[in-house]
């Protein structure tokens, strides 16, 4: 089969980037995921500072980021790639599996996170997934994410003195929000309200941008603050 002939039948590529600090790690799963079809591997990456400088120049739909970088923290990393690109999807591929890992991995902007110990199958399923938007967790920390989400929202958000009013959501949207506050992942939303994967995301990037808010953890934690997860 020729590449154009793949390329149709797969879809649009997912651009996906792999920073890690192991050249042999960073190989293999760079390799593993451009062997995949669908995938295309747009650039790798060893430390922090070169991958964003790299993730800035190459615009990946995904990047496969583990924590534990030279110059530069994989969380720092992250938090500025999404603060420049709130589009861009963050699955982090880590051997700590330590709550403080995930949470701090979470609050900067990570869609998911994954142990290194994941199957080759595993990490090219949440590679797809992420990119069109899922939460993916490694099974365990999915539970411990949603109860952060909740914890924050029990605690007083810090008051400003321009706060604009209230944006006003469609009903749709607001059934939206109200789901992912609940911790369904999009497909699961779509499938619940009888529509496609991509209205879903449609609907969450526009409420993010109502909202001013730029990432799902933002999001759950407005949701949760005005008791939409209850409903």
């Amino acid at each position: 089969m020729s590449e154009q002939q793949s390329g149709e039948q797969a879809g649009p590529q997912i651009k996906v980037m792999v920073v890690d600090d192991h050249p042999m790690w960073r190989d293999a799963v760079a390799r593993d995921l451009a062997a995949e079809q669908g995938l295309d591997v747009v650039a790798t990456a060893g430390d922090g500072e070169q991958a964003v400088r790299r993730a800035k120049a190459v615009t990946p739909d995904v990047l496969v980021l583990d924590l534990n970088l030279p110059l530069k923290p994989g969380v720092q990393v992250c938090k500025e790639l999404v603060g420049a690109n709130p589009k861009l999807r963050v699955l982090v591929l880590s051997a700590s599996g330590e709550h403080a890992d995930v949470l701090e991995a979470v609050k900067s902007g990570a869609t998911g996170y994954l142990l290194k110990s994941a199957s080759t199958e595993e990490l090219i399923d949440a590679v797809r997934r992420t990119a069109v938007g899922d939460a993916v967790f490694t099974p365990g920390l999915a539970g411990l994410v949603l109860g952060e989400y909740r914890r924050l929202a029990s605690e007083p958000a810090p008051a400003t003195s321009d706060e604009p009013k209230a944006p006003q959501l469609t009903d749709r949207e607001t059934e939206v929000l109200r789901l992912v506050a609940k911790g369904l992942s999009y497909k699961q939303i779509a499938e619940r309200l009888v529509i496609s994967h991509r209205t879903v995301q449609n609907h969450v990037q526009n409420t993010l941008g109502k909202l001013q808010l730029h990432n799902r953890v933002e999001l759950v934690r407005y949701a949760i603050e005005r008791g939409l997860d209850d409903e």
